[in-house]
């Protein structure tokens, strides 16, 4: 059996499941808090807080980070030559942090929603939280999702997860 075939097919599966996550984590209820906005791009950081929600990005020389705290917290951090992304809505949590020619994209949406996105090696990475969810993509492992909806694809490692529950 061909184990190459079947992570380029899981990867395909997960990664096409992305718009429906998108669409159910955007339908989770959302309470009224501040919106934090934390871009940085270049050799940069910036940090924001208001009531209920928080954001800081920092970012070296030929990169750039950003973090939307959209009555969430949200933190992300650029190395050299690289994208980071974190957006946190309605009490998530989304940390998401790059290396050389890596962009992870950490999003969570909703109570107790919590991602954790490493970029460590060349390559795209997401990983989406609803509410209850847990996320993380280590850029060298296989990603984990638990808790509640959850998705993760990465191409890093090739891999993903998925979370129905």
């Amino acid at each position: 059996m061909n184990t190459s075939a079947l992570t380029r097919r899981g990867a395909t599966a997960v990664l096409g499941s992305a718009p429906l996550a998108v669409a159910l984590c955007l339908a989770a209820p959302q309470a009224a808090a501040a919106d934090t906005a934390c871009p940085a791009p270049g050799f940069a950081a910036n940090s924001f807080s208001a009531p209920g929600a928080e954001c800081s990005a920092s970012s070296v020389g030929g990169s750039a980070a950003a973090a939307y705290g959209l009555g969430g917290s949200a933190t992300a951090n650029a190395g050299q030559t690289s994208l980071s992304l974190a957006i946190a809505q309605n009490g998530g949590t989304a940390n998401s942090t790059s290396t050389t020619l890596s962009g992870p994209a950490a999003i969570a949406i909703g109570p107790g929603a919590v991602v954790n996105m490493a970029g460590v090696r060349p390559g795209l990475s997401i990983g989406i939280a609803g509410p209850g969810a847990q996320v993380t993509v280590t850029g060298v492992s296989v990603p984990t999702c638990g808790g509640g909806f959850g998705f993760a694809g990465d191409f890093q490692t090739l891999q993903g997860c998925v979370s129905l529950r």
